[in-house]
């Protein structure tokens, strides 16, 4: 008796199947390509089309996630778009595969990242570097400072938190088509050193596309947690840590691409050395924001064109 898959992965399949048929029917109909020309389908559709069974969008993520492993293809070539949450500005202008042509300010508004990072070409920019943003909130104040505009030209990019595919790949894409240098901006304190990592290293969950996902040359920027001290960040900006970040330290501590380089491993054994009684530090401190402005302005002309 054949196997027959029961719960969410059935109705993923049954989703792709129904979605197959339809494009068989309108060939048969029209004698031609049928409507949207075989446009990929965006994983929140097929999320709606049993979100009582999925449940919510990760299980239909790791589903695709879990497939794209198993046939060894990128996810694009399953024809699946992923929901982008990341913004960019800056100094860039590119085309959509639809035409639309974008261009990003230094303005205090910032665009979308498409969801279709492979269609988007003729990206043009002056830029000296890329800076990657941990958190919408820090994006939107150095927006609000007119950072772009001081430390013109440049990019400025978020994925509000742990990157979504869409912003992983847009910054992998900068980087292979401008190589200029790329920075990280993250808090001072396990989880933003971990969502560096994702940029820098990949993630678990999508390991086996790490090549097409990650940007090896990027520079921790800050904050460091050697800065907390160095700047004199007042401790009211200074956010406990919690059991939990202890134990995501000792996580990350022991990953070998942080055992190789004994700066990161000495930034990150200071975080732990500061303990529960110093906590973590928000990058949202003035002195915090002075401090990156300046080690920016050192940094990013001797940086120009490392790899």
């Amino acid at each position: 008796m054949a196997f027959a898959p029961m719960g969410p992965e059935a109705s993923f399949f049954a989703v792709l199947d129904q979605h197959r048929a339809s494009l068989l029917a309108a060939l048969r109909r029209g004698g031609g390509e049928p409507a949207g020309g075989g446009t990929p389908q965006a994983s929140r559709d097929i999320y709606y089309t049993d979100s009582q069974l999925f449940g919510n969008q990760t299980v239909v993520d790791n589903i695709i996630n879990d497939i794209s492993c198993m046939l060894k293809v990128p996810r694009m070539s399953l024809h699946i778009l992923s929901t982008s949450k990341g913004l960019i500005a800056g100094n860039l202008r590119y085309i959509e595969e639809d035409g639309t042509r974008v261009h990003c300010t230094c303005g205090a508004t910032a665009v979308a990242v498409p969801s279709n990072i492979q269609g988007i070409r003729n990206l043009i920019t002056d830029a000296k570097f890329l800076l990657i943003v941990e958190k919408d909130a820090t994006f939107q104040r150095l927006l609000d400072d007119n950072f772009c505009n001081r430390m013109s030209p440049c990019i400025m990019i978020t994925g509000k938190g742990v990157p979504d595919l869409n912003t992983r790949l847009l910054v992998k894409k900068l980087w292979d088509t401008f190589h200029i240098p790329v920075f990280a901006l993250v808090d001072a304190d396990p989880h933003g050193i971990e969502i560096m990592c994702i940029y820098k290293y990949g993630s678990m969950a999508m390991s086996f596309e790490a090549h097409n996902l990650t940007v090896p040359a990027i520079r921790w920027l800050g904050l460091l947690p050697s800065d907390i001290k160095r700047l004199n960040i007042p401790r009211d900006t200074l956010i406990p840590l919690t059991k939990r970040d202890q134990m995501k330290l000792d996580s990350v501590l022991k990953r070998p691409y942080v055992t190789c380089q004994p700066f990161w491993r000495k930034e990150s054994q200071r975080e732990r050395g500061r303990n529960i009684g110093r906590g973590r530090s928000r990058l949202h401190a003035p002195r915090a924001r002075c401090g990156i402005l300046s080690r920016i302005s050192r940094i990013a002309p001797r940086a120009k064109g490392r790899r």
